[in-house]
This record gives C-alpha cells, structure tokens and sequence, in this order.
C-alpha cells in the first residue's frame, strides 16, 4: 500500500474507532435504539469509504502490475481475487 493511502486509511480507522467506541458508550448509556441504529449505519459507511480507498490502491498498484508484467496467470489471479472481494463486498 502506497503511503500516503496507508496514511488515510490509518487516520479513517482511528476515527471509525471512535465512533464504534461511541457505539458502546450509547448502549451502556441505554441511548434511544433509533440513535444507534444510525451511527452504526455511519460507522458501515466510513468503513466502505476505507474498503474503496484500499481496492482502488489495490487496482492501481498490484492489478497494474500484474498487467504491465505480462504474465498472463498473474494477471488472471489477480482479476479473479480482485472479482471475488468485490462479490462478496456486495453481499
């Protein structure tokens, strides 16, 4: 992973960490359910935003490479791990 991506994502995730924290504090606080129904629908949105960030690093650097290497088995595995993180991301 790229540094700078390393550095976004690690600063998302102490934030995402935050907010679960915060999570945990409202049910110890027996806050109103609807209240954390929706941070917990913020927390699976900023968690997407790192799952993006990270895929499209992953695209623009080891995809890319696989493709400028012009090996065609590295290419297809990794068209096929890329297809299937996707796959499941959707679910």
């Amino acid at each position: 992973m790229r540094k700078d991506i390393k550095a976004s994502v690690g600063k998302r995730l102490g934030r995402i960490e935050g907010q679960v924290r915060g999570l945990s504090k409202m049910v110890d606080e027996d806050r109103y359910c609807i209240d954390i129904v929706t941070q917990i629908a913020a927390v699976r949105a900023a968690l997407r935003r790192v799952e993006e960030e990270v895929l499209k690093d992953h695209v623009a650097h080891c995809v890319e490479h696989a493709i400028a290497s012009g090996d065609k088995a590295d290419q297809r595995a990794k068209i096929a791990e890329l297809m299937a993180v996707i796959g499941r991301a959707q679910r």
